[in-house]
């Protein structure tokens, strides 16, 4: 989890992307400077990073290429192998001796073995229980051999890691102001791969990772029509969701590509809204205290008018694209999860 170190860059990871975000906060969160820039296929796989010079060297061109961005990064990471747990303990002030018990109660909670793991933990409310007040405490774990390939990139880049973040967490930090006092959020992020946190407030109780994401629909339609896959994406985009087909003028050499791009985004969004409504159900089923009550969706998606709509209809809740102040002919979606990786803390009006 994140440590606090002030004007950091966030730096999201994705499977065919890395964002930087630098951000200002006075009083709102907005982006001041972000850069972009996409990563070969199979430089990641998986959420894992499988090739430490190739990503090296794209974060590297990248730094170098926006000197305004602070080399002092936090990064954020996602992945199926990444654990979040709630669990309950006694009322524990003091620090040390909580830190014992979250990792002696995480022997029985994290699937992995703790000694080849890298564990963190953030205390959060206490509760009342029929056993008396209850500590929650939010146990992050990840295999330490894929956070060291993280940081060898990224140190290799020139770069200075002050902490590594789920990015789930970064994106409840930019978004949280979309949920309204007591209501319980599906944030949904669908990039590279499809990551969806629950959470209530500012605080993320639920995580998970669904492979496949917009790129996987845009590589579905270049592998279907013998487009390049920046063509591709460029076609989703374009197409949408929203307006029929019959009203997209001027393209009749093009139609059957402009059909395939439709049926490609709404079998994408059923499949994506499936596993999103069968993430919440499981959450729901292990205990969550709250039903989820509305969905905010962000990542390279947004773009593509009608996706919010269309996956609020398969979820049967409302979905509204996540907002925050960006730079002109940058797009908010894409850098959500990298402003949220740039402060610590969410602010809270």
């Amino acid at each position: 989890m994140a440590k606090r170190t002030p004007h950091l860059t966030g730096l999201e990871i994705d499977p065919s992307s890395v964002t930087a975000a630098a951000v200002g906060t006075d009083g709102a969160l907005s982006v001041t400077t972000a850069a972009y820039a996409p990563l070969e296929p199979g430089v990641i796989r998986d959420g894992e990073v499988q090739d430490v010079a190739g990503l090296a060297q794209v974060l590297r061109t990248l730094f170098a290429d926006h000197k305004d961005l602070d080399k002092r990064v936090r990064i954020g990471i996602a992945n199926q192998r990444i654990v979040l747990r709630v669990i309950e303990l006694p009322v524990i002030k003091d620090p040390k001796e909580l830190a014992t018990a979250v990792r002696f109660q995480a022997q029985d909670q994290i699937p992995m073995p703790l000694d080849s793991a890298v564990l963190d933990f953030r205390a959060l409310d206490i509760i009342d229980t029929d056993a008396g007040p209850r500590q929650r405490v939010a146990v992050v774990a990840a295999r330490r051999d894929m956070i060291d390939r993280v940081l060898s990139a990224v140190r290799d880049a020139g770069l200075k890691p002050e902490g590594i973040d789920l990015a789930a967490f970064g994106m409840v930090r930019a978004l949280h102001h979309h949920g309204k006092p007591g209501e319980t959020v599906v944030y949904v992020s669908v990039a590279g791969v499809t990551n969806l946190a629950v959470a209530q407030g500012t605080v993320c109780t639920f995580t998970r990772v669904i492979g496949g994401g917009l790129d996987a629909l845009a590589v579905e339609l270049a592998e279907r029509r013998g487009l390049t896959l920046e063509h591709a994406s460029g076609w989703l985009v374009h197409v949408g969701l929203e307006q029929p087909v019959e009203m997209l003028k001027g393209y009749a050499d093009d139609r059957d590509i402009i059909d395939d791009a439709r049926a490609i985004l709404m079998d994408g969004v059923r499949r994506i809204g499936g596993e999103v409504r069968n993430s919440v159900d499981f959450h729901q089923g292990s205990g969550a205290a709250a039903s989820v009550q509305r969905c905010v969706l962000t990542g390279p998606a947004v773009a593509v008018a009608g996706f919010a709509a269309a996956l609020g209809a398969e979820l049967n809740i409302p979905v509204e694209a996540g907002t925050m102040k960006v730079p002109p002919g940058l797009e908010a979606g894409r850098l959500a999860v990298a402003a949220g990786l740039a402060i610590e803390e969410a602010l809270v009006a």
